[in-house]
């Protein structure tokens, strides 16, 4: 992150907040003119600092109210089966986030689905049904306390 100084910290926490806002809207929050300010997010986005512009949207409000984690160990460690059920987890639009980790499980899933019968037909029909898994275990999320997809950028670089 040593490409970025304070005002660039500034424009992307700016943008985490609101990705609608314009170039001068922008410009006035980190105190730029309007030029300077869209250059440097061009500049964020051309360096891979801004990946996209997403609009969030609210899973309760759209009858998504699931949440489970589901931790995977597999049978198999090598590449080749790492790689294929990377790949294959990449086709199921229920599972919204997917990670290696480190202990005695390999992987671990987010999955939202709408409700229990949901998750269930699709624990059973797809994700209990691909090769290579040797243990698998469900939790379902109660209560959510706090959920935000802004990273926790310092402006005291």
């Amino acid at each position: 992150m040593n490409e970025l100084d304070n005002i660039d910290i500034l424009l992307l926490k700016q943008l985490q907040e609101d990705a609608s806002l314009t170039a001068q809207d922008l410009a006035g929050k980190v105190n730029l003119s309007t030029s300077p300010c869209w250059r440097r997010i061009n500049r964020l986005e051309k360096d891979g600092f801004i990946k996209q512009r997403v609009a969030l949207l609210d899973s309760q409000k759209l009858g998504m109210q699931m949440i489970t984690f589901v931790s995977i160990s597999l049978s198999k460690n090598d590449e080749n089966s790492l790689e294929m059920f990377e790949e294959q987890v990449q086709k199921f639009p229920e599972i919204v986030e997917c990670y290696t980790v480190t202990g005695t499980m390999d992987y671990f899933l987010k999955i939202i689905t709408r409700d229990i019968q949901h998750f269930e037909r699709f624990l059973r029909k797809h994700l209990a049904q691909l090769p290579l898994i040797r243990e698998m275990h469900s939790n379902v999320a109660v209560t959510q306390i706090k959920y935000s997809t802004e990273l926790p950028l310092d402006t005291q670089m």
